[in-house]
């Protein structure tokens, strides 16, 4: 589960409805009314922008951001080596062995490219244009909650011009009544701006940001994948390999072993 979105939810919820109990009532911020206007309008406007084999993607997506998949770096690495000793002792054909065996997709088709024969120039283009692609599908479907973070304030301020107008639609200055129903009515009106920011900046940028944070750690992966598979094409050293590839990974970063000496 992914902790820090969770606590993140908690933190900015929890001190929200703090605040407002300081100073009002719950009751105050809530108004069905404003709920339809900015949730319907920001759900209207994502199903407009995208087509329907990308929204069919957003349970899945949010799937993702709470379970938030690990990618390790440093077992990419360890793996990649060993599969370039393999090669240095055994030949490149022993590595097919290991390939069948391998459960990651991309590093799998990378150790055929290399069992094929294929030279690193043409394997090199392969595994960039399959990340490229990889890319341009993860932006695609973060694009709904990057659009979505968009346009709920937009609709936020729609809801608050609706009840502008219609509060003042409705005054008479010569009613005492009606001049008394200011203060409520451009409280109602007020409150769907609130809505639109609380969704867009606690809900969907998070959710959104995410996404990110997780592609580009499976990015990284496959990249440490793409520079361990021209290395051992080229018959580099394991030793040289695993310092090249860690040299990929942030500069405070350790060995686990490293790590666990400690």
């Amino acid at each position: 589960m992914n902790i820090t979105l969770i606590v993140g939810w908690v933190v900015a919820f929890g001190l929200t409805v703090f605040g407002i109990l300081s100073g009002g009532e719950l009751s105050d911020f809530w108004d069905p009314a404003s709920v339809a206007i900015v949730l319907g309008g920001t759900i209207g406007a994502v199903i407009a922008n995208f087509p329907l084999s990308t929204l069919k993607k957003a349970g899945k997506l949010l799937g993702i951001a709470f379970k938030c998949p690990k990618y390790d770096p440093e077992k990419y690495i360890a793996d990649m080596v060993d599969y370039c000793k393999t090669a240095r002792q055994k030949g490149i054909l022993a590595l097919e062995e290991q390939a069948n065996a391998c459960t990651d997709t991309f590093m799998k088709s990378a150790l055929m490219l290399i069992v094929d024969a294929n030279d690193s120039e043409k394997v090199k283009s392969m595994l960039d244009d399959s990340i490229d692609f990889l890319c341009d599908r993860h932006d695609q479907n973060s694009a709904i909650f990057t659009r979505a973070a968009g346009v709920a304030p937009a609709f936020g301020m729609v809801g608050t011009l609706c009840g502008l107008i219609g509060m003042l639609s409705t005054l008479d200055p010569n009613d005492p009544a009606s001049a008394s129903n200011l203060g409520p009515a451009m409280s109602t009106a007020l409150v769907t701006t609130f809505y639109g920011s609380l969704l867009a900046h606690v809900i969907f940028t998070p959710l959104g940001n995410q996404l990110n944070y997780i592609h580009n750690n499976e990015v990284l992966c496959l990249q440490i994948i793409e520079e361990g598979t021209l290395a051992i094409i080229s018959g580099a050293n394991p030793r040289f390999v695993e310092e090249k590839l860690r040299m990929m990974l942030p500069l405070n970063a350790k060995p686990k072993e490293a790590q666990k000496s400690e």
